[in-house]
């Protein structure tokens, strides 16, 4: 039996979910005695699969997919799978895989159980663990199936190097213009140093900062952290930031190594949204935040004063160990 681990990029470039996901692939190829293939679309650098463990990868170049399109890359999917006999297909958590993978799913007849957050506790039947009840559980969930289709959570199992030469050969899957029905109008993406859904480290703001013209010190704090940018759903419906950086249960989810909330009070639909973040920082002035209750660490007090005196330390700290 063999796998498949579909590996995302974005203008050309493997994302940091393509290692993830090809780490999660070669573990689980281990485990099973099975036989790993990755499968990447219009990649430039796929041999860099070759340093988590993926020995041979499929790399469709097709100029009809160069703009996202679920349809078309399920169908994409689907052939590779079935070249290499892959029964067990390896995907990440991204926005854009979540809406391909059901899809593919019913291309397949596959069972589909996203958020899996570490390898199965069982192959026969193949049982995984995911996040449940808005990531406050985990629940164990067998796939009866004959073919199965596993959605790694973003930042659950890590990037673990296995350094082996990756075979790179050339797939051509076949795409009409009756898969490419649907069309992106206009993709509403952040500009910055680093994205929501790769970032270790994201920066929210919420309507405590009183306004957009206070955004420079949360900016700030990103960029010398090297963070993503991101806000409460408040803030984007306001028209301050743009509705790519809203995070939350109706927005983006968030699973970074570190969040940090600057005047967000913590609604419920936020918490959901960035519950998988390993630790989260809460910056408010009012002590009776709900966010307190869920944060690792708080600080109660003025952000305007609060994130200046961080962002000071932060430079001093940096210069001392540059």
């Amino acid at each position: 039996m063999s796998i498949l681990v579909y590996t995302e990029s974005e203008k050309g470039k493997l994302k940091k979910n393509a290692f993830e996901v090809a780490s999660y692939g070669y573990a689980l190829g281990q485990l099973m005695g099975s036989d790993v293939t990755a499968v990447a679309i219009n990649s430039e650098n796929t041999d860099a699969l070759g340093a988590y463990g993926i020995s041979k990868a499929l790399l469709i170049q097709n100029s009809k997919l160069d703009v996202f399109n679920a349809k078309g890359y399920a169908k994409a999917i689907h052939q590779a799978a079935e070249s290499v006999g892959a029964k067990t297909i390896i995907v990440s958590s991204s926005a854009d895989t979540k809406f391909l993978t059901p899809i593919l799913a019913g291309m397949m007849q596959a069972g589909y159980v996203p958020n899996v957050v570490a390898i199965p506790e069982s192959t026969s039947p193949l049982t995984v663990k995911r996040t449940a009840f808005s990531n406050k559980g985990f629940a164990l969930t067998a796939i009866q199936s004959e073919h199965s289709i596993i959605g790694v959570s973003n930042n659950a199992f890590g990037t673990v190097e296995n350094a082996t030469a990756c075979d790179v050969q050339g797939f051509d899957a076949s795409i009409d213009d009756t898969d490419l029905s649907t069309k992106s109008v206009e993709v509403d993406k952040v500009v910055g140093k680093a994205t929501i859904a790769d970032a270790d480290v994201v920066v929210s703001g919420g309507r405590g900062l009183k306004g957009p013209e206070n955004w420079g010190m949360i900016e700030e704090l990103a960029d010398i952290l090297g963070a993503a940018t991101a806000c409460s759903k408040p803030v984007s419906d306001l028209g301050w930031r743009s509705h790519g950086e809203h995070v939350g249960q109706t927005g983006k989810p968030v699973a970074s190594n570190l969040y940090i909330a600057i005047g967000i009070s913590g609604a419920i639909q936020h918490l959901a949204g960035v519950s998988a973040s390993k630790t989260k920082v809460v910056i408010n002035n009012d002590p009776e935040a709900p966010f307190f209750k869920a944060a690792d660490y708080g600080i109660v007090g003025d952000a305007f004063e609060v994130v200046p005196k961080l962002i000071e330390k932060l430079k001093e700290f940096k210069a001392q160990n540059a």
